[in-house]
């Protein structure tokens, strides 16, 4: 199985958003961990209602750390975007791909749902690419 790993710094929000899409959408043989270099207590609620508005429930999940086994087993890592610099996961990945994407922490519903919506056409062109690549 390949592991596509989706970071940002709290993993709370933008990285859950793209792993819960990823595992919807993935080709058959892939699978998405998401991890931050600082791991929130809790998911965003917002992000939460924001995916099960699009049919994708990530309430289960959990922020998690990201380890060098992490980075190490992953096909691909992509960076959801960094506002803490001292904390950016992009400083400890091995070629990732930066998307920039706002983070939605302390933003209305209505924000959360343009980043879930830019997130979610992101993931289908990152499994678009990763078909066509076989």
């Amino acid at each position: 199985m390949k592991t596509i790993l989706f970071v940002c710094v709290e993993n709370a929000g933008r990285s859950q958003m793209a792993e819960g899409f990823f595992n919807k959408y993935a080709p058959k043989g892939f699978r998405a961990v998401s991890a931050g270099t600082k791991p929130a207590s809790q998911i965003n609620p917002l992000a939460v209602q924001a995916m099960k508005e699009a049919g994708v429930d990530i309430s289960s999940q959990k922020s998690k750390i990201i380890t060098e086994d992490m980075i190490r087993d992953s096909e691909k890592a992509v960076n959801m975007g960094c506002m803490d610099k001292a904390e950016c996961p992009l400083l400890f990945l091995n070629n990732p791909v930066d998307w920039g994407i706002e983070d939605p922490k302390g933003k209305p519903i209505e924000k959360v749902r343009e980043i879930r919506d830019d997130i979610e056409r992101r993931v289908k062109e990152l499994v678009k690419n990763l078909e066509h690549s076989r």
